[in-house]
């Protein structure tokens, strides 16, 4: 009897343990990191590639002959903005932030002049407007007086991929294409590609 009675005190006490322990959850650890560090965790598109892809296609577009050209035509620095960058992945890419590091490389690259988006400039019109009634007229900007965009730079971001049995590689391209906005001529098209190979033990994709 005294057996039974150990043997259901130890029974119990390791049920106890094995409840305690699945109810503690999982452990967290959270460290700082360089924000310029490249760390991939699912394998997916992320900021790294968006910001290095935008540096390498910027530095190219800028090295080619049409920004010579337009500057011995016409004597200044050529307007560009950037229109629809679309995601056609099967994944979800927050292409604004592309779009981003795009216009912050071009702006700073002091070679080009760059303008608003569509949207930005809906938001300044609108605050034109406004000061039109409500500004001294001394400090009220005028209307009708923006500079127009000489090219945009339009494009799309597309991936394949091929798995099996836990392994599986995705490659992503960037197409972009500079455009002379009056004539409708492409005057640049970029191209750059991202390879990813990921590996794991349990596989489900």
């Amino acid at each position: 009897m005294a057996v039974k009675t150990h043997f259901l005190n130890y029974l119990s006490l390791f049920l106890i343990s094995i409840i305690l322990f699945n109810c503690a959850g999982p452990t967290r650890t959270v460290k700082r990191v360089q924000v310029d560090e490249a760390i991939d965790i699912s394998g997916r598109w992320n900021d790294t590639d968006a910001r290095l892809t935008a540096e390498a296609m910027v530095k190219d577009v800028l090295s080619r002959p049409w920004l010579k050209n337009f500057i011995d035509e016409n004597g200044r620095k050529p307007v560009v903005i950037v229109g629809q960058i679309r995601n056609r992945t099967s994944e979800h890419i927050e292409t604004a932030m592309f779009i981003k590091h795009i216009e912050r490389e071009l702006l700073n690259s002091g070679q080009v002049q760059f303008v608003a988006s569509d949207k930005e400039r809906e938001a300044l019109r609108n605050e034109r407007l406004d000061q039109q009634s409500f500004a001294s007229p001394e400090s009220a900007k005028e209307l009708a007086n923006e500079l127009g965009a000489d090219f945009m730079l339009q494009g799309v971001i597309t991936s394949v991929t091929d798995s099996f049995e836990g392994r599986r590689v995705v490659k992503y391209q960037v197409n972009l294409e500079l455009i002379d906005i009056e004539k409708n001529t492409k005057v640049w098209i970029g191209q750059k590609e991202i390879k990813k190979y990921i590996e794991q033990s349990k596989y489900k994709w």
